[in-house]
């Protein structure tokens, strides 16, 4: 904070400012950015304050008048139109014009002379007219003017202390004690995809319509339509790149593979390629560009797995072996993660001495991918790897490529996952899979969308991963995944799932833990997704509703509602103009019907409470007729174990009668 005179004006508690200013902010192209900020000076003077913004590469700073929303603080925002970065700071100065007039509404209102404060106003309007432009100088010794020759108390006040004045004032008057905030800070504007999404995980090699035939690129070509029709935008390949020999583990992570088994192909490269490589048994990079570019034809597009680790046989064991660690007895130090050992797979040690060509290499494997098309990376366990490198690494990128998206796949602590979400990480894995209980979900929720954590971390909830079957979805092979779904789906403007294992409601896991039995990781699958129990329509549904409820579309706008049911749960999302505005409400209780009051915060939203209004179920195309603020629900999950409400206000037409729409 720099402060110009004796320094009267303090600035302080700016919200958003990541990390001091090391970092930058993140919201969505096309968005309101709001800032924050305690201002204050000693004594009663007024204050005024600017938010100055500019976009990248802008000399000169915007300016937007902020206001005080009580207590000392003070908010403005400016529109980030177009992807990219904007910097923003904020300056704030003693007014003593806008002092003055405080002093005489108050002198006035008391019936005190004011003659000589308006001699005193008329001088500081003058002297501001010597600084306007041709047409500030003409309107303000007009004013100046008409103040001069007002007799009357009550007129003089209402022209000193008119708009019009007032704007040219705090334009053209005389900047007192002026301080700036002494720091320019960022926010990154992204693109849709980087806000809002819905993500479809598979397997290439378990992509075939044929049992008895491993699948290939040319199926997950076949597949988009596929996945297009039940409204998702992503589609995200599980590692595409040859599989090592050595150590390949076998079904159900078996230490050794029998013939044929495929190995998992986390477990990168071989004697065909490594990381820039696809693995001859599922395609070739021209089947791989034309699945990129059929899917942009589709509106999907193609995230890749990016797992910086190594099979034995990766070309970089040979090339490069002072990237790793090795043992006394001469061999290779593979992945462990006590008790659990992944000796088909070896890591990169960050703190070889050859970390520059490292680093670049690296950064080579994004900028291949880039150049075939790929826009978005998922990137494998980045908390284990160096935080200096990922922040240079993300920046280079970005800087070249403003619409990249970082999908950063971390269950980790709170603390690590936060800083790969400053450093850059545009998404993140989060907790969402382990949380099930009103109180966990609410208390969850309220942590990542309040406080300095909203700013820089955007929340992708699944409910499942091929790493993770969460005890919750083995309990129901139906129920209990519409309910997740729901929840994913509705809390997050992004969420993704497991795909073929969760439409089926595949619950199969090992005794005694949160794991898929049988895992794709270690097979080819043959999945048939028309069997009975399936959920492709429900998951059309609710990826439809998504893409039609602007409301949907962010995180942070959610406001829970009060319910009289521990099972219960219940939030409200509303866009900024209040034209959609979204209920859900979820009975987490998989097993039994559960009902209770729901107090519905209806003013807040501009409902009159005086007047019924309809409540539509997009789920179940239901009605019904609200009143007053609150009503009572009941939800049975063997027949529907949510509702998503679109609510829709009573307007009045010119007749007589009221109508909804």
């Amino acid at each position: 904070m720099r402060m110009q005179g004796q320094g009267r004006v303090v600035i302080e508690n700016l919200q958003p400012e990541i990390g001091g200013g090391e970092f930058y902010a993140k919201c969505g192209a096309g968005d309101d950015f709001l800032v924050e900020a305690d201002i204050f000076c000693d004594g009663h003077d007024a204050i005024c304050a600017d938010l100055l913004w500019r976009f990248e590469g802008g000399r000169e700073f915007h300016k937007v008048p902020m206001g005080m929303v009580g207590n000392d603080r003070w908010r403005g925002s400016f529109k980030c139109e177009a992807v990219g970065f904007y910097e923003y700071t904020i300056t704030a100065w003693i007014d003593h014009f806008k002092s003055w007039q405080n002093d005489i509404k108050k002198k006035n209102a008391a019936r005190q002379d004011i003659a000589t404060d308006i001699i005193i106003g008329v001088e500081m309007i003058r002297t501001a007219a010597k600084e306007g432009s041709a047409d500030g100088l003409i309107m303000l010794e007009r004013l100046a003017g008409v103040l001069e020759k007002t007799k009357d108390p009550e007129n003089a006040t209402l022209i000193a202390t008119n708009e019009e004045l007032s704007g040219l004032m705090r334009k053209y008057g005389q900047r007192v004690s002026v301080t700036e905030y002494g720091k320019i800070l960022k926010v990154l504007a992204e693109r849709e995809r980087a806000v809002f999404g819905s993500w479809y995980e598979v397997f290439a090699r378990s992509t075939s319509p044929d049992a008895g035939r491993a699948g290939t690129l040319r199926d997950c070509i076949e597949l988009l339509g596929d996945v297009a029709g039940m409204h998702f935008d992503v589609l995200y390949l599980a590692p595409i790149h040859p599989i090592g020999e050595t150590s390949r583990k076998g079904k159900n992570n078996a230490r050794t593979a029998g013939e044929g088994e495929p190995g998992s192909p986390w477990a990168i490269g071989s004697v065909e390629g490594g990381h820039k490589a696809i693995d001859p048994d599922i395609g070739t990079m021209e089947d791989f560009e034309e699945l990129v570019r059929e899917g942009q034809k589709l509106g999907i597009e193609i995230a890749m797995d990016v797992a910086i680790q190594c099979s034995p046989d990766h070309p970089y064991v040979k090339e490069h072996p002072e990237w790793f660690k090795w043992r006394p007895d001469g061999t290779i130090q593979f992945s462990e993660n006590p008790p659990k050992k992944y000796e088909d797979i070896v890591p990169i040690n960050f703190e070889t001495e050859n970390w520059r060509q490292l680093w670049d290499e690296i950064k080579s494997i994004f900028d291949f991918w880039i150049e075939k098309g790929v826009r978005i990376f998922r990137v494998d366990n980045p908390h284990t790897k160096s935080f200096a490198m990922w922040q240079w690494l993300i920046g280079e990128v970005k800087a070249a490529n403003r619409d990249v998206i970082f999908l950063a796949e971390a269950f980790t602590r709170p603390k690590v996952m936060y800083r790969l979400a400053k450093i850059g990480f545009t998404q993140s894995y989060t907790y969402f899979t382990w949380r099930n209980t009103k109180s966990e979900l609410t208390e969850y929720m309220r942590e990542l969308t309040s406080g300095p954590v909203k700013y820089f971390f955007r929340p992708n909830f699944w409910p499942n991963t091929p790493d993770i079957l969460p005890e919750y979805l083995q309990l129901d092979s139906r129920r209990g995944f519409i309910i997740r779904l729901v929840l994913a789906a509705t809390l997050s403007s992004n969420y993704g799932i497991y795909g073929p294992a969760y439409e089926l409601c595949v619950n199969n896991a090992l005794d005694g833990k949160e794991e898929y039995g049988d895992s794709e990781k270690y097979e080819v699958k043959h999945w048939n997704k028309n069997q009975p129990g399936n959920l492709r329509e429900i998951i059309k549904l609710v990826n439809l509703i998504r893409r039609e409820n602007a409301a949907l579309w962010q995180t942070n706008n959610i406001r829970f509602c009060n319910i009289e049911n521990e099972y219960m749960l219940a939030y409200i999302k509303s866009t900024a103009a209040g034209d959609n505005i979204i209920l859900t409400i979820v009975n987490l209780d998989p097993f039994h019907k559960r009902g209770g009051y729901i107090d519905l915060p209806i003013e807040e939203i501009g409902i009159d409470g005086r007047q019924p209004y309809l409540m539509r179920d997009m789920l179940s195309e239901d009605k019904y007729i609200w009143s007053g603020s609150r009503n009572y629900v009941e939800l049975d999950p063997y027949v529907m174990g949510s509702h998503i409400f679109r609510l829709q206000k009573r307007l009045k037409r010119e007749y007589d009668f009221d109508y909804y729409f």
